[in-house]
């Protein structure tokens, strides 16, 4: 009789950046704040994937932050966790 295996629990890794690329330059100030803003709500959101928080309203802006310290990366302003909602509202 075959048995099955309880599931293992998955454990979030720290984040390693790939090799940093120099951005474009020539574009205005507000292009590159938004740019970096929109990695790290991507990178916030992947991480919270991949804790089991699938929902916009499991993703408090205290959780979010507890994320980011997890994963080593700055506590993220209040418009890049309305982002990172967003994200996870569109990644159904």
């Amino acid at each position: 009789m075959p048995t099955t295996a309880a599931p293992k629990s998955k454990l979030i890794e720290p984040f390693v950046p790939l090799e940093k690329r120099p951005l474009p330059a020539g574009r205005p100030r507000k292009w590159y704040v938004t740019h970096n803003r929109r990695l790290k709500a991507m990178r916030l959101t992947i991480a919270l994937l991949d804790s089991g928080v699938y929902l916009p309203n499991q993703a408090s802006n205290e959780r979010i932050r507890r994320t980011a310290d997890l994963i080593g990366i700055r506590p993220p302003s209040d418009s890049t966790c309305r982002l990172v909602r967003t994200l996870l509202r569109y990644s159904r």
